[in-house]
């Protein structure tokens, strides 16, 4: 979809929630209200619309993404609720806590969204026009906070105007958040961590789980990250990676960027192009997928021609690098 001028509907307006639900369904991105800052929401089953709103927010790399739902069972379709998160749920939801659990066996959220992780952060939003938005549409919605990033965050629409209008595709105005403060993280892992103070106060979470709260060390072992804005690594194939291809070797498969034909190409265990087009946005929507997919081919390595530092670019390197570490 093209954003270039944006729809302002408020959230009263009879005809606003299924008109928000439809611009998701088209791939579309929608500022909306929630009780603690405002989300601009992307169908989370969608990479290029998670691309778009990459590159709306100017996000500069791909930190995973909560998902909003509408009710418990669907939190159960996208992730695994062990009896802590249960009960945590149960206390908490409708409400400003995101849980950090398990994916789901079959999790039809966007590897983009998740950065490629085994993990889903997941929050049911305690906003009657977020509600009645995701019931109509009817499937989960990444939604980080509608604004530039690095910028503060939205808790009215004219935050959200001043950031994003013209870079989006709809604006539903619905007041000033109630709360005005993210929502808190937990980690439902084997110790309860609390990965982000927010909208929910340490001692009623402990209340509700019976136990302590730990901390996130401030130096992490190992790779995996934890939550939105704590991510240390992304996917890294067991195939060694490549960077930078100028001609392709026997045994290899190549990730492929733009219109151009690498020597060697014809020879490629598999191939898969990023985008031929040469566009960066979709580039991001395929990169996770693309690499799972030669990943799985038996190649001696994966050779990935260059992609542009610039715009999405940046966070596709970034990742790209990792990758080949």
């Amino acid at each position: 979809m093209s954003a270039l001028l944006t729809l302002d509907l408020a959230s009263h307006d009879p005809a606003a929630a299924a008109q928000a639900a439809r611009h998701l369904a088209l791939g579309g991105l929608v500022a909306f209200p929630t009780e603690t800052v405002y989300g601009l929401g992307a169908d989370a089953t969608n990479a290029e619309a998670v691309a778009r709103l990459y590159a709306a927010k100017g996000r500069p790399s791909f930190n995973p993404l909560i998902a909003h739902v509408g009710d418990i069972a669907a939190a159960r379709r996208i992730a695994r609720l062990d009896t802590r998160a249960e009960r945590l749920a149960a206390r908490f939801w409708p409400g400003p806590l995101t849980l950090v659990l398990p994916k789901a066996p079959r999790c039809e959220v966007a590897d983009l969204a998740t950065a490629g992780l085994d993990t889903i952060a997941v929050r049911i939003p305690a906003h009657p026009f977020a509600l009645r938005m995701m019931e109509q549409f009817g499937g989960p919605v990444v939604a980080p906070s509608a604004n530039q990033s690095g910028h503060v965050s939205p808790t009215t629409a004219a935050h959200v105007r001043a950031d994003l209008r013209g870079r989006i595709d709809l604006i539903i105005d619905g007041g000033p958040s109630a709360v005005g403060l993210e929502s808190t993280i937990i980690g439902c892992f084997e110790t309860p961590l609390l990965l982000r103070p927010g909208g929910v106060g340490r001692a009623e979470i402990e209340a509700a789980l019976g136990e302590k709260l730990s901390d996130l060390p401030a130096e992490q072992p190992g790779d995996q990250p934890l939550a939105p804005g704590l991510l240390a690594s992304h996917y890294a194939p067991r195939t060694p990676v490549r960077l930078q291809a100028t001609e392709l070797a026997d045994g290899e498969a190549l990730l492929a960027f733009g219109p151009a034909v690498l020597p060697g190409a014809d020879k490629a265990v598999a191939l898969a192009n990023l985008s031929e087009r040469g566009d960066l946005v979709e580039a991001a929507a395929h990169l996770f997928g693309h690499l799972r997919t030669l990943d799985a081919v038996g190649a001696s390595r994966i050779a990935v021609m260059a992609v542009p530092e610039m715009g999405l670019g940046e966070a596709i390197n970034d990742r790209l690098r990792r990758a080949a570490i």
